[in-house]
């Protein structure tokens, strides 16, 4: 079956299953707060685990934060905090108990057998939201690798069935018992993505490699989970993005032509939304995703100014863009949400960034400024070059107008004099044509 059928059998599935309209689990929320973690930290992030688990399929019915100073070996809590959610599952029906935590292999299972219940943590809420948003070959392969290394330390025989070796003709004697069999699989399993996302991830290269060598800018909207990096790229562009208000709606990578007041053009990239500690299997798996940040002339880098924390989800950003090695790619903070936020929250954020525009993607308010942002950025890294087309040179007036800003033009008898602006690194394509030395970057033109 090919991958366009499987696409189009899981969807009709889906379809079938919510007509169904099977009962959600019910999920107990666990945080835990160690050592120097401040009570407030815990608690913003239970609120996040919370929309996670939703997104998800469960509905949180309740929630409980331990202090501990460290985590227990064999329970993460403390075997009275343990008790205390094993009664609370058995009184309150739970299915699921979720950690806010990682927990190893060897807590999850003893938790499961306490609480006679499923028991996960916050990497597999996430891995879980992830299958079910991929939509993409490369966004299915990169979560079904991440789901495979999840699991692979997590399989474990349960009684006879997995522990005996197989039996009947030809299986006696020496050989490997069912879980081995299971283990091995899977490692041939995950060999195998990773063969396949390589050979996507040099496709991907390839076509970075075409988009920089047509000389067009190329921006990476990035920003917290539900930041409405979709929003305003449908906003500015028309890209026509599935938005809706929950977490990671999007996680194929949209790219978009953006043009600009005067005529130019960049290329914008929608990319995967952040979110606190974001498991580090899902960056590694996501790398081809993340590339288009980390190759990106200028990253626009939304907050949600009507969240409870913005500077919290700035800071978590960051950490992943330094995680990728995009920390050093030039940067402006783009302020969303401004029909909703507070206008004070709005002013601090503005002041704590050297560059950030305030706007509302879902209204358009404070596009045009951002607008006008992009060209100032444009111009503080172009420079002005005076050439001459001869009539005959089509495609290089062509080109001219599609890569830089034309400032004037004259006909002459022997051609066309033009005064150009360009990308530094496409100044010396049109050397054939200069009539004067060209310069260097617009003086009194300051950056964005």
């Amino acid at each position: 079956m090919t991958y366009q059928h499987l696409g189009r059998e899981r969807r009709r599935l889906t379809a079938t299953v919510a007509d169904l309209e099977v009962p959600r689990q019910r999920a107990f929320l666990v945080g835990v707060r160690l050592g120097r973690n401040s009570s407030l930290e815990v608690e913003q992030s239970l609120e996040e685990l919370a929309l996670l688990t939703d997104t998800a399929g469960s509905e949180p019915v309740d929630r409980e934060v331990f202090n501990r100073p460290a985590p227990d070996p064999g329970l993460f809590i403390g075997k009275g905090q343990a008790a205390s959610v094993a009664d609370i599952t058995k009184a309150e029906d739970i299915d699921v108990v979720v950690f806010d935590n990682a927990l190893t292999p060897a807590q999850q299972r003893n938790l499961q057998g306490l609480f006679e219940c499923d028991v996960v943590d916050r990497e597999a809420v996430i891995l879980d939201i992830f299958a079910q948003h991929a939509t993409s070959r490369e966004g299915a392969l990169q979560v079904e690798l991440a789901l495979l290394r999840y699991r692979l330390p997590r399989l474990r025989g349960t009684g006879e069935e997995l522990s005996q070796q197989a039996g009947g003709i030809g299986t006696r004697g020496p050989g490997e018992t069912r879980l081995e069999s299971d283990r091995r699989r899977i490692r041939q399993r995950i060999t195998s993505l990773e063969k396949d996302l390589s050979a996507l991830r040099r496709q991907n290269q390839t076509r970075r490699q075409s988009r920089v060598q047509a000389a067009v800018p190329i921006i990476a909207l990035v920003g917290y989970t539900n930041a409405g990096k979709s929003t305003l790229l449908n906003q500015l562009t028309g890209a026509g993005v599935l938005t809706e208000d929950r977490l990671f709606t999007t996680l194929d990578p949209t790219i978009r032509r953006l043009r600009l007041p005067g005529g130019r053009e960049m290329l914008m990239a929608d990319t995967v939304g952040f979110v606190r500690r974001l498991p580090h299997r899902l960056v590694e798996a996501f790398q081809s995703t993340l590339e288009e940040v980390r190759d990106a002339d200028l990253i626009l880098h939304l907050v949600n100014a009507d969240d409870t924390d913005p500077e919290g989800q700035i800071t978590a950003v960051r950490e992943v863009l330094a995680e990728i090695g995009a920390d050093s790619v030039p940067t402006i903070i783009v302020v969303n949400k401004i029909d909703a936020a507070s206008p004070s929250v709005v002013r601090r954020l503005l002041g704590a960034a050297e560059t950030a525009v305030a706007v509302s993607a879902l209204t358009g308010e404070g596009t045009e400024k951002l607008m006008e942002t992009l060209i100032r950025w444009l111009n503080a890294r172009s420079s002005t070059i005076s050439v001459r087309v001869p009539y005959a040179r089509g495609d290089a007036l062509a080109a001219l107008h599609r890569t830089g800003e034309v400032l004037s033009s004259n006909e002459g008898p022997d051609g066309i004099d033009l005064v150009v602006r360009l990308p530094p690194d496409q100044v010396s394509r049109f050397s054939a044509f200069f009539s004067k030395e060209p310069g260097g970057p617009e003086s009194g033109t300051d950056p964005p």
